[in-house]
């Protein structure tokens, strides 16, 4: 079980790492999405993704406070609610699977390491 935890961690890591830096990185009339947001709250989204994606991996490899690896990912969990969301509120319901199963897997982390396997 740790060993697909790991995997799934790492896998979400990049994941989270590369959406949330693209937020961070391109200009805001390049973040349009399906449904016009503000600027400021994308940032924000980036911020949270860029940092929950540390947190899924930082704390198992330093040793120090490995409890915050579930919080971060109950943080994705809760992002990933909310862009399932937005994808369903624009009509794109095929769209919507992606943050969905994304969402899934956080959700399979935060549970796997609050329960399963601890660090």
């Amino acid at each position: 079980m740790t060993w697909a935890l790991w995997i799934v961690q790492t896998a979400l890591a990049l994941l989270f790492l590369w959406a949330g830096g693209i937020k961070l990185v391109l200009p805001p009339e390049q973040l349009v999405g399906p449904m016009p947001l503000p600027p400021l709250f994308i940032r924000f989204v980036g911020v949270a993704e860029v940092l929950g994606a540390l947190g899924l991996i930082l704390p198992g490899l330093v040793r120090i406070r490995p409890g915050l690896t579930p919080l971060a990912a109950a943080g994705l969990v809760i992002l990933m609610v909310g862009a399932t969301t937005l994808t369903l509120a624009s009509g794109e319901v095929s769209m919507a699977l992606l943050p969905l199963v994304t969402g899934l897997l956080a959700a399979f982390v935060a549970y796997g390491r609050w329960r399963l396997a601890p660090f």
